[in-house]
């Protein structure tokens, strides 16, 4: 049985890569339509779920789909609200009541789905 060299340049990039504060970052953009209150529910939502389980790891994109629709455009948006999770992959994107939290957090792998349900 062969054993890694500790010292070896594979084994120090490995470690390096589990030190690097930018593993795990969530880079999340947010499409809402208009200052509404269903709008404004999904924004908070998901910065009570980041600030919970993602504190100082994540990026938070809001777009406003009357103030830029060709963003909206772009990512083939087809409904609003519409959290599209960039990083880390697999690319996922949750539409629709984004409110249920155990909802938000399956589909940012933060909780495994079938996972506890959280009484709303």
């Amino acid at each position: 049985m062969m054993v890694a060299d500790p010292n070896s340049d594979s084994t120090s990039k490995f470690e390096k890569a589990l030190e690097d504060p930018e593993r795990g970052r969530y880079v999340l953009r947010l499409y809402v339509a208009g200052n509404t209150s269903r709008s404004n529910q999904a924004i908070a939502s998901l910065r009570e779920v980041c600030e919970t389980h993602l504190k100082g790891r994540y990026e938070l994109e809001v777009i406003d789909i009357y103030q830029q629709p060709e963003l909206a455009r772009r990512d083939q948006l087809i409904a609003v609200p519409t959290l599209i999770k960039q990083l880390p992959l697999p690319l996922r994107r949750i539409v629709g009541d984004l409110t249920k939290k155990d909802r938000l957090l399956v589909g940012l792998d933060l909780r495994p789905a079938g996972g506890r349900q959280e009484k709303s």
